[in-house]
């Protein structure tokens, strides 16, 4: 249904604008945080949220009926997806950071494309990225290569997390395959973060900012996500996603009174008629069977 459709997109909006957030949060802790400790703050207090929120103690019961190769590589893209995005974020400017990450979900919707008319709607939204990522920024000193290296493995980890978001909500757990991916994630990278710096994790004085953090990049976008997998396809999902280099430069404009330039207007235009057109597309599909 249509509507079913909308509601999908109507999450992946609200999980784009929590974690575009949650980035410049983010990007100010690092100023007395290293991205590692900021990481693994970040999953566990995550972790605790939503075991919290989801009652995830229910799913013990389960655990070893579980296909498990699928929530290993979803939980294992979920802490490197988290883990080289905030590296990036360390080294590059958040704008070209998250332009780069989001070459994944757009390869990964160019791969999934079935019909030749789809790919107008996924050239719109590579256009449209590109377009609106600042690269000019990209001849400053802040800029980093190895930090581009790090984004650009964030967006193939996240294309990963699509693919296996969707095999993992076949599994009808719910929420829990959520739970079960972030307390994974900060086993992981708790005692590596011991390792690399012991005092960065005992700073109570940062823990308000790392919890808020938990929530606005993990609790609500990933739990969002999950519902939104339900209903979108992965060629939906990765045109979609376009949508948050977009919203973010449209809430500086709107907001913070930062201009637009005009290359970035003609990239929103791109990027918002490719999300209507793979949505419209999308709810067409769905429709075909009733008729």
């Amino acid at each position: 249904m249509p509507n079913t459709q909308m509601t999908a997109v109507l999450f992946m909006v609200l999980s784009m604008v929590a974690y575009q957030i949650s980035a410049s949060f983010a990007k100010q802790l690092f100023e007395v945080l290293d991205p590692l400790t900021v990481v693994t703050l970040r999953l566990c207090f995550a972790s605790i949220l939503i075991i919290l929120m989801f009652r995830s103690w229910k799913i013990i019961q389960r655990l070893p009926y579980l296909k498990w190769k699928d929530l290993l590589f979803y939980s294992g893209s979920v802490c490197l997806m988290n883990v080289l995005f905030y590296a990036s974020l360390g080294k590059l400017p958040q704008g070209i950071a998250v332009g780069l990450e989001f070459l994944g979900p757009l390869t990964l919707a160019l791969l999934s494309i079935k019909r030749k008319s789809d790919y107008l709607w996924v050239s719109l939204a590579i256009l449209g990225v590109a377009l609106m990522v600042p690269w000019q920024q990209a001849s400053a000193e802040n800029f980093s290569y190895l930090g581009a290296a790090f984004a650009l493995g964030a967006g193939m980890c996240w294309a990963i997390y699509i693919y296996f978001g969707q095999r993992v909500v076949r599994q009808n757990i719910g929420m829990h395959a959520l739970s079960i991916a972030i307390v994974l994630s900060a086993l992981v990278m708790l005692p590596i973060s011991v390792i690399h710096n012991p005092t960065a994790l005992t700073q109570t004085q940062y823990w308000p900012q790392a919890l808020g953090i938990a929530l606005l990049a993990t609790a609500i976008p990933y739990a969002l996500d999950l519902m939104a997998l339900k209903q979108l396809s992965k060629l939906s999902y990765g045109t979609l996603s376009s949508l948050s280099p977009a919203l973010g430069a449209l809430a500086g404009w709107l907001l913070l009174k930062e201009q637009m330039t005009f290359l970035q207007m003609i990239a929103l235009l791109c990027i918002m008629l490719a999300s209507v057109g793979v949505t419209y597309r999308a709810s067409q599909k769905t429709r075909l069977p009733e008729v």
